[in-house]
This record gives C-alpha cells, sequence and structure tokens, in this order.
C-alpha cells in the first residue's frame, strides 16, 4: 500500500481510502491511486482487509417474496439493474436473500446481525414480515425500496409517491369523462398497494363519485384476471379500471377481451410501474412511470453512503420521495387519438397538483 501510495503521489490513507471504495477521495487521486495500483500488479487482499476494518465488502438485497416472483415480476428485475449499476464502481459485492412467506423473521435478522454483510436494502416488503424490527434491531445499515410501515424518522427508504399516483391515474380517466371507475388493489399489507388505493379513492370523492368498485390482487396478472371477472359479476357497466401494477392491468386485459369488452371504447385501463411490457401489450397500456432503477440506485448510494460515513445506522433519515410520471397510451385514448398526439408532439406528462388534460380529440 505504500507503493502504491508513493508512486501515486498521495499519503498512504488516501491510498487506501481510495481502494476501499471510499467517496472521501477526489476524482484525481482515485484515477492516480487506480493507475499505481495496475502498474505496480497490486490488489487487496478480501480477507486482511476485512479482519482489519471489520467490513465483509458485501451488501445484502432482502427480498420477501416466493421464488417465482423474484424470478419473474418486472418491478424486482428493474430494481436488480438499479442496484448493479449503482454498485458498479464501489467493487462491492451483492447477496441475494429470498424470504419465504414460511421463513422466520429471526432468521434473517440473525443473519444481518452476524457479520456476513455490512449493509442490507430491503425491497418489496410486507407489515408482517419483521424486517423493519431487523433492521431497527441490527448494527448494520438498512434502506428501503419503497415506504415502512414505521415513521419516517426511523428508517432510510426511498420510494416513488404512490398516493400522488393513484389519484393522478384516477383523475386521467376522469378527465375522459369515466364514471364507474374500477380499482384493482396490490396487497394492503404493503404500502405501495395501500397507497394506490388511497389515491384512488381521493380521486373519486373530490369528483363525487363512488369507489364501490374494489378488487385486491397481489401486483400478478393471475390475480388481476380473477378481480377482473369479479368487478365485472359485481357492476356490467364498469367503465374504466386503474390497476396497482401493469402486471396486474394486463390480467384485467385479459378478462375484458374474454368477456367480450372494447379497449378502450367499453372500458379504459391504466397501470402503474411501465417497466417494458406496458408498451407491447395487446393494447398498449397507458400507465404511471415508476422510477424504480432509479430508485434502487439511490437506495444503494444511501446505504454506501452510511457505511463511508460510520453513522448511526438509522440516525436521523430523510427520505427520498420520486413524483410518478402518467404515460399516455392507447387503452385509454385509442389509436386514433394517439396518432394525433404524436403528430402534434404533445405531452401528457404532468407534475403532481397541476390539471390533467383529457386525450387530444
Amino acid at each position: 500500500m505504500e507503493e502504491v501510495a508513493a508512486t501515486a503521489g498521495v499519503s498512504r490513507s488516501t491510498a487506501s481510502r481510495a481502494i476501499n471504495g471510499s467517496l472521501r477521495v477526489s476524482p484525481a487521486a482515485k484515477a492516480a491511486v487506480d493507475a499505481a495500483a495496475k502498474l505496480l500488479g497490486y490488489s487487496p487482499n478480501r480477507a486482511a482487509r476485512s479482519l482489519v476494518t471489520r467490513r465483509t465488502d458485501s451488501i445484502a438485497l432482502v427480498i420477501p417474496e416466493p421464488d417465482e416472483r423474484v424470478l419473474s415480476d418486472p418491478f424486482i428485475g428493474a430494481t436488480l439493474r438499479g442496484i448493479s449499476a449503482a454498485l458498479a464502481p464501489s467493487d462491492k459485492q451483492l447477496v441475494l436473500l429470498i424470504v419465504r412467506p414460511d421463513d422466520s423473521a429471526g432468521r434473517i435478522s440473525k443473519y444481518l446481525g452476524g457479520g456476513h454483510v455490512d449493509g442490507a436494502v430491503i425491497v418489496s416488503h410486507h407489515r408482517k414480515d419483521g424486517l423493519e424490527d431487523a433492521v431497527l434491531g441490527s448494527y448494520i445499515p438498512g434502506v428501503f425500496v419503497g415506504r415502512p410501515f414505521h415513521a419516517d424518522d426511523l428508517l432510510h427508504y426511498i420510494d416513488v409517491d404512490s398516493i400522488a399516483g393513484g389519484r393522478l391515474a384516477t383523475q386521467h380517466l376522469i378527465s375522459l369523462g369515466r364514471r364507474r371507475i374500477a380499482h384493482i388493489a396490490g396487497p394492503q399489507d404493503m404500502t405501495a398497494g395501500m397507497d394506490r388505493t388511497k389515491g384512488w379513492r381521493e380521486a373519486l370523492h373530490a369528483a363525487n363519485l363512488p369507489s364501490d368498485l374494489f378488487a385486491q390482487g397481489d401486483f400478478t396478472t393471475a390475480s388481476a384476471y380473477s378481480a377482473m371477472n369479479n368487478i365485472l359479476q359485481q357492476e356490467p357497466g364498469v367503465d374504466a379500471v386503474f390497476a396497482a401494477s401493469d402486471l396486474m392491468a394486463l390480467g384485467a386485459l385479459a378478462a375484458l377481451r374474454d368477456h367480450g369488452r372494447s379497449v378502450p371504447h367499453d372500458v379504459a385501463v391504466v397501470g402503474f410501474d411501465d417497466l417494458g411490457g406496458a408498451a407491447s401489450a395487446s393494447v398498449p397500456l397507458t400507465t404511471m412511470r415508476n422510477p424504480v432503477v432509479e430508485m434502487a440506485s439511490s437506495a444503494v448510494e444511501r446505504l454506501l453512503y452510511l457505511l463511508d460515513k460510520g453513522a448511526v445506522p438509522n440516525d436521523h433519515p430523510s427520505p427520498i420521495v420520486f413524483s410518478p410520471e402518467l404515460v399516455i397510451r392507447e387503452s385509454t385514448c385509442g389509436a386514433g387519438t394517439m396518432a394525433s398526439l404524436a403528430a402534434s408532439h404533445h405531452s401528457m406528462s404532468k407534475s403532481n397538483g397541476k390539471e390533467l388534460e383529457p386525450c387530444p380529440s
């Protein structure tokens, strides 16, 4: 290390921080140290360094979901992309922890507190999975992707404003003249599911419209197909649906097709996420853009900051909350109006608090 420092023209402590991925090193010093290490053929011994620093150079990604969802859900895939991109410059290793429904919270808590990782990012958490208590009871820092249930001043988290997203999606449907607007909700033991439902209700109540057409899914296509069938049995005159995820919106589209309903002529449909499948759906899907990759990257950046700062893991957290964006496609506007939209280069993206426009005529 001293040879690397001398060759780079920096102090030994600066060389050590640069090689260990510290954020408190200037880009010029980092480049000089990297060049010196390459010239001298130096590479750090992770095991020896861990003994000195008491760091593992590993962080955990904790996902309390069944295996099949971890492998198939685009939200989790986008989360992995964001985390990998943010970790790439840091030389940290990622450990994937899948918490199955029958797993005990104590096992994960023991792992997080056992010195196996330096910190954790938790995604897709549920009210009773015990992960919030596990992070609060651990000496390592943790950052949640998605608002936790504990008070804001206890845990670090990155989120999208799902209440605003649910409100904007529903306001868009109301602006089109739709009056029987159903909601296929996400799990109500997750803050994302709760918040999107809350936004849907707020928009309907503000417009003096009923909010009785409600069915719950689990963010999967199959659950939404069943939920849409139930809604159609309850109210054959339903003319719009806001689904709390794009996967569930795809299930709604399939059910509507099987019932002979035209989208958007008979029923307009809005989803939530815009992670790839929305644009290529059988009817291109209007949706709320959820910046999952950016949120996951921000969670890792926050975690690396906490590790570098050496702060108390949950000392004065300040959440980062992204704004959702409405992306208009044919499932609410139809092919004709979308062609008009493209021809006029008219943007339908509206920030929270601004009045929404209906589809162009």
